[in-house]
């Protein structure tokens, strides 16, 4: 029988990492992600699988927390072949070399301080290198189009639907025979939801035997859109009024171009008040560009913005901050800026750099726009800190912070379930990418509104398929 074990993204958010072993010996790997928060420590525990025993890794798209760990694979003997969208390669790279300049930059910054206790054998060095992620694209590449039937060989075929959720984001289904019997698994990845300003709606998936199905916002519903551009709207146009600043962490893939976007149709209507809107992140302007050059896969509205500017996300107050002397001159500007900065949960990036100078000024504001993840600063400040440490150094917290989770790319309770009762055919339900405690919640409505029982997915339990 065919087996499926889930070596990431169990009872918690991030390391979305399943393998699914057929019983002819081919091993299929659906997402090798990078943990964080709280449970980060595990990036560098075994995988708990022989990477060199997997024959095809799946990638649903390219977010670090289900990319993030392919350079580790390939390090520790992965020599099968991925299966993914070429956006998705693209994106990963960018995803994957900031992560490894990051880790290389903490590794420095904690063996000079180890060296100085005389613990320098104790400092754990970096997961991968900029060369471990180039090794990465030395290995053979199926790229896939969606509603295409891919023959892994074997009588095994996966078929690749929009997610709706980023730049070509994917639900995969695999489809293979066992004991004579057509079997078909379904693998959600991260669903986006139906108003999303720069991706299209997810494709409905008419059957599967086993559904594995992210729940990240199982547990509550997402304020509405036009509720939400409304309310950064006002919280704009307020911090203006008193000569303040918006900072906004934001995710560099998917978040910051729906934010740039929404900022441009309120510059369209005359909402937005004359400013300076900075996006200073590299990692989101290479993003963004990769974004244009896939431009087909995205909205009418981006296609629109397109059609009519010649660009898709540029306006008249947007200014790329690409090099790092062009970020320090930020600092300069007393008010009326809007700074969007990563990392969306704030454990790096140019973005702290931004609270140090800007979160102790009570006319300041802080937006959040995304998922913060337990352990992250960005969930400490959601919390309610009222001082942080930036460096080494003591910030008191005095700007207002917000929170608007009506941006989220993920589905809300109510999406996820209308999702799943468009299936024609649904017979188990596993619920993955999520905290147990809001998959408790998920799995209680799931059953009130589907009649269906679904199953926490516990970190390596085997699940007969």
């Amino acid at each position: 029988m065919a087996t499926l074990q889930s070596y990431g993204a169990a009872e918690t958010v991030t390391g979305s990492c399943h393998l699914l072993q057929l019983q002819n010996g081919i091993n299929l790997l659906i997402d090798c992600g990078m943990f964080q928060g709280q449970v980060e420590a595990r990036n560098h525990n075994d995988f708990g699988f022989d990477p060199a025993d997997v024959d095809f890794l799946l990638l649903t798209h390219g977010h670090l927390d289900h990319v993030g760990r392919t350079p580790k694979l390939v390090k520790e003997g992965f020599k099968g072949t991925i299966v993914t969208h070429k956006s998705t390669m693209d994106l990963a790279e960018v995803v994957m070399l900031d992560s490894a300049h990051l880790m290389k930059e903490d590794y420095k910054t904690r063996f000079k301080k180890a060296q100085r206790k005389g613990k320098e054998k104790e400092v754990k060095e970096a997961l991968y290198t900029e060369s471990d992620v180039r090794a990465v694209f030395h290995r053979p590449v199926i790229y896939a189009s969606y509603n295409e039937q891919i023959d892994l060989g074997n009588g095994i075929f996966v078929n690749f639907k929009n997610a709706g959720h980023i730049l070509d984001s994917a639900i995969i289904q695999v489809i293979f025979e066992e004991d004579g019997l057509k079997k078909t698994v379904v693998f959600s990845g991260d669903l986006g939801n139906d108003y999303d300003l720069v991706m299209p709606s997810p494709d409905i998936v008419e059957e599967a035997d086993i559904l594995f199905i992210e729940s990240t916002y199982g547990d509550r519903n997402h304020k509405g859109a036009k509720e939400s551009d409304l309310e950064l709207q006002h919280v704009i146009q307020e911090t203006f009024k008193n000569d303040g600043n918006v900072l906004i962490p934001s995710f560099a893939i998917e978040r910051t171009q729906e934010i740039l976007c929404l900022l441009k149709q309120m510059y369209d209507r005359g909402d937005l008040p004359v400013c300076q809107i900075f996006l200073d992140s590299p990692m989101a302007i290479r993003a963004t560009e990769i974004y244009k050059r896939y431009h087909e896969e995205l909205s009418d509205c981006c296609n629109k913005f397109l059609e009519r500017d010649g660009t898709i996300f540029d306006f008249p107050y947007l200014h790329y901050t690409l090099r790092v002397q062009d970020s320090m001159k930020i600092n300069a500007e007393d008010s009326r800026c809007i700074i969007i900065a990563g990392a969306g949960m704030c454990n790096g990036g140019r973005i702290l750099q931004h609270f140090k100078h800007r979160l102790w000024n009570e006319k300041n504001v802080l937006v959040f726009v995304g998922y913060q993840v337990e352990g992250t600063l960005g969930r400490k400040l959601v919390d309610g800190a009222t001082k942080i440490n930036i460096y080494g150094e003591d910030v008191i917290v005095k700007a207002k912070v917000h929170t608007i989770n009506g941006f989220s790319a993920h589905a809300d309770q109510n999406g996820l379930i209308e999702w799943m009762s468009k299936f024609e055919k649904l017979d188990k339900i596993f619920l993955i990418h999520g905290e147990r405690d809001k998959q408790q919640i998920f799995q209680k409505e799931i059953e009130r509104r589907l009649s269906k029982k679904a199953h926490i997915v516990k970190y390596g339990e085997k699940i007969g398929i």
